[in-house]
């Protein structure tokens, strides 16, 4: 390895100009008074010493080294604080280091922290003197071996049980690093929570030179409801809590996303601690086997993202990328992602606040079971839950994923069902405001939410075994834990998990190896979900791909996919049809009808009320998109009206014959009394023709 840097670089370009400039925790700022120390760092390894680039991970292009595999290093730069803090507290935050990290400054420890996706701070102000330079040390410890410890979708050697479905590590600071400046006695923790949906419950916890007793005043800031305040006196033990309600409530939601910030304030002149604190009036709840979102029923149309980067790994390369994201999700028709295995950063949240996306959250998990493991696993749940859990956007809690870090073993092994349980509890005394999964996919013991994981590539099947889950007439469906390992996984790890009366929704689905075909699967898997009224949702599998996983809806940069003039924002909207049709394969739905062609269709309505209208269809050549102006409906139907969340009953449309073509594509869409389109789908008719199996002849 070459020597690339000094042994002690300091960041003496403007703090625009390095990477990730932005200030990470917009939904607690600070960016007052705050130093970014992203940048040039030099990086001590077994192999020598070199430069990297913060806050990227040593395996990633970006960081300048890419070097996987590489379990210990120290992490070394030059720093001064601002002479202008004097008198302040100076405060050390990571966002996030993996996995275990000891920090120095000048020689001496100041802190250590095991977890690689939670943050972490160190109070710096008895080891640093403003205006004078200090040198920071971060010695970083990356396992190879991460089967014990939770680390997502990263590698592993050993590898993983699901290595085929594992990336490039991420090892080292992989998320900013910067100081601040608090008052002399500061709000650590802070909780915002709107679930009333006319006012926020607010409490948190002080520290520094004189908590007890210490008076916190907060008052809403910006908007219409500026002035609205409260003053709260800290315990013995530097608690405080209080309401605060603004003059004229504003809900949050995706059609309205409303914020509020709240600013704190602690003490006076210069010794003064400020920080403002976004949140929202939000509320979500189960009833049943429904889900409700401030009052009103909620279908979740969702989307599966990795949030991994071609060049920067778990990490995003600018914040740009974590917004285009969450755009590309809302394009395509979803109301919620789900981050998958991984905490996402807070600024990737707040976008998800500012633009109304639902989230399911949940963090990484190991891959192998044993007692501190599960015990490495739970640590992350309180972490999560104090950044996370201001955040209006997080509808859904998630904990274990597949049974990984359970050996696929919960329904077979009283400990490993304990585990998940034990997870779940856990979760739900630190945060009972959102429903939670203890165990997504299946074999669920203790869950708000029963969800499923179904992945197959014959649409017979899955229309078959979809319909099965629905009305209770099936609880199995085939899983693929691995090359020749296809086992049958219940949706129920234990006879005490009730069978009705609690939401049931897909989590993961999506089938085809090209881009046409995965297409085509979208089309008709989704509307098999549609199908059913019984259903709370569906998060299909994925938004982008991600290395060998070639599944998303967009490539690994980001870029559109020939998708066979299937607009993604039609599957996933609000009013669709359904065809009563199983089919063929893509690009041949049926084969070319030589006659009248007779389809059963249905509108699914998820919307506030009811809508009425025609379903209208016409032929056009094969392949053509949905271009209502420029071709005339064949055919009308009567007068349909679709109830919100009830499949319409059957609408039977007879169309004439294209005419004699080898191929066509039969568009089908539904209007309102106004001529609006309110839903469309196709059905694509072509050669059927048997599979070539010539060379398998003996």
């Amino acid at each position: 390895m070459t020597d690339l840097a000094p042994a002690t670089p300091a960041l003496d370009r403007p703090q625009g100009d390095v990477p990730r400039p932005e200030y990470p925790r917009p939904d607690r700022d600070r960016s007052d008074r705050w130093l970014n120390l992203n940048g040039t760092w030099s990086l001590d390894t077994p192999a020598g010493s070199t430069s990297i680039t913060v806050p990227f991970a040593w395996e990633t292009l970006a960081s300048g080294v890419a070097r996987t595999w590489l379990e210990h290093a120290t992490y070394r730069r030059t720093v001064t604080v601002p002479a202008g803090w004097a008198g302040a507290r100076v405060v050390l935050c990571f966002g996030a280091v993996h996995h275990r990290a000891r920090v120095l400054v000048d020689g001496f420890e100041v802190g250590t922290h095991v977890g690689g996706y939670d943050p972490f701070e160190l109070d710096l102000t008895d080891v640093v003197e403003p205006g004078t330079e200090s040198t920071l040390e971060v010695e970083v410890e990356a396992p190879a071996d991460k089967r014990g410890i939770p680390h997502g979708k990263q590698r592993s050697i050993p590898r993983d049980d699901y290595d085929g479905v594992s990336f490039r590590p991420t090892s080292g600071i992989w998320q900013t690093v910067w100081l601040e400046a608090r008052g002399r006695t500061y709000v650590d923790e802070v909780r915002l929570r709107g679930e009333s949906l006319v006012g926020f419950d607010l409490s948190g916890t002080l520290r520094g030179d004189a908590p007890a007793g210490a008076v916190v005043h907060a008052r809403i800031v910006g908007g219409s409801s500026t002035g609205e305040h409260v003053s709260l006196v800290a315990d013995a033990d530097g608690r405080f809590a209080g309401r605060l309600e603004p003059a004229d409530p504003r809900t949050w939601g995706p059609a309205d996303p409303h914020l509020y910030q709240v600013e704190l304030t602690v003490g006076a002149g210069a010794g003064t601690d400020r920080v403002v604190v976004t949140g929202g009036l939000r509320c979500v709840e189960v009833r049943g086997e429904q889900i409700f979102l401030n009052g009103e029923r909620l279908y979740v149309r969702g989307v599966l993202d990795q949030g991994y980067w071609p060049e920067t790994g778990l990490t995003a390369p600018d914040d740009d990328a974590l917004l285009r994201d969450l755009e590309i999700a809302a394009g395509a028709g979803y109301n919620l992602v789900r981050k998958h295995v991984k905490l996402e950063e807070p600024r990737w949240l707040h976008h998800a606040d500012r633009v109304g996306m639902l989230v399911w959250a949940e963090p990484p998990g190991p891959s192998r079971f044993c007692g501190a493991a599960a015990d490495a696993f739970e640590a992350q749940l309180a972490p999560m839950a104090a950044r996370d859990g201001n955040h209006p956007s997080i509808v859904i809690w998630g904990l274990y994923n597949e049974e990984w870090g359970l050996d696929w073993d919960i329904s077979g092994s009283p400990e490993r069902a304990a585990a998940a349980a034990r997870a779940y509890d856990t979760l739900r005394a630190l945060d009972a405001t959102r429903p939670i999964v203890e165990n997504s996919g299946w074999s669920h013991v203790r869950t708000d939410l029963v969800d499923w994981h179904y992945y197959d590539e014959d649409p017979a099947a899955w229309a078959t075994n979809v319909a099965g889950l629905a009305d209770g007439t099936r609880e199995t469906f085939p899983v693929k834990l691995g090359p020749n390992f296809v086992v049958d996984k219940s949706l129920y790890g234990t006879t005490d998990q009730p069978r009705t009366g609690v939401p049931i929704l897909n989590s993961e689905y999506g089938a085809g190896f090209t881009s046409l075909e995965r297409a085509w699967s979208m089309r008709w898997q989704t509307q098999e979900l549609r199908r059913h009224d019984r259903f709370a949702g569906y998060v299909y599998t994925e938004l982008a791909d991600v290395e060998q996983e070639m599944a998303g809806i967009v490539d690994s940069d980001r870029r559109a996919k020939d998708m066979g003039g299937l607009d993604p924002a039609d599957v996933n909207a609000e009013t669709t049809i359904v065809v009563d049709l199983v089919p063929r394969h893509a690009g041949a739905d049926i084969a070319v009808p030589d006659g009248p062609l007779t389809l059963g269709i249905h509108v699914s309505h998820h919307g506030r009320a009811p809508v009425a209208g025609h379903l209208r269809a016409a032929w056009v050549s094969a392949g053509t998109p949905f271009r209502e102006t420029e071709f005339r409906a064949e055919i009308e139907s009567e007068a349909v009206e679709a109830e919100p969340f009830v499949l319409t009953p059957v609408v039977t449309l007879r169309v004439p014959t294209p005419g004699a073509v080898s191929a066509a594509r039969l568009h089908l869409w539904f209007v309102d009394e106004s001529g609006e389109t309110l839903a469309r789908t196709f059905v694509d008719a072509g050669p059927i023709e048997p599979p070539n199996r010539r060379g398998a002849r003996t």
